[in-house]
């Protein structure tokens, strides 16, 4: 059974909502909902007609985010070679755990444990599709896996807030050159 379409302005106004939320949880985790229908342009009744609660808004953003994250991966494989495909998701992915830790921060745990469990697997085989396609290319390093990846960048959410915008990216930037494969390697 297939859900209603929304008429194209409840549409507007939903979408509306949720960049309006991303936008916010780009500049604090402390998100108030009618902050977000000020930015919406939109009243409080059609917040809520949207997402009934705060928790429901976050996890929509986070879910919005995945799901854009992912499909970059075979979008950015048609548009450039394995390495620069893997260069700009890896960038996506700074902007995507931006978001991610307002998020996190804004929900209580048992909230935010489900969104993450169901996230993991589509970022871990989005990234082992650009690793494999670099791999194919000889470009990149034939002993890494998406998981071990995954694992390093991890250790990017330790970072304080503070540090994020001046570190996250040059940090990103040494795990991608680790990755490359060397004349060594070949």
């Amino acid at each position: 059974m297939s859900s209603p379409s929304r008429r194209p302005d409840a549409a507007g106004n939903r979408a509306r909502i949720v960049e309006a939320a991303r936008a916010a949880l780009a500049e604090s985790s402390r998100v108030h909902l009618n902050e977000i229908a000020k930015r919406a342009g939109v009243g409080q009744g059609t917040l809520y007609r949207n997402f009934p609660n705060r928790e429901a808004l976050l996890a929509e953003v986070y879910r919005l985010d995945v799901d854009e994250l992912v499909a970059a991966a075979s979008t950015l494989l048609t548009e450039h070679e394995a390495v620069d495909a893997l260069r700009h998701w890896l960038d996506r992915l700074i902007d995507y755990a931006e978001i991610k830790r307002g998020v996190l921060a804004a929900l209580e745990p048992a909230a935010w444990q489900d969104l993450v469990a169901h996230s993991r697997n589509p970022i871990e085989g989005a990234l082992a599709r650009l690793l494999d396609a670099g791999k194919a290319a000889g470009s990149l390093r034939t002993d890494v896996d998406a998981h071990g990846v995954l694992l390093l960048i991890a250790y990017l959410g330790r970072l304080d807030p503070d540090e994020w915008e001046s570190k996250a990216r040059p940090l990103m930037n040494v795990i991608l050159d680790g990755l490359r494969r060397r004349d060594t390697d070949r």
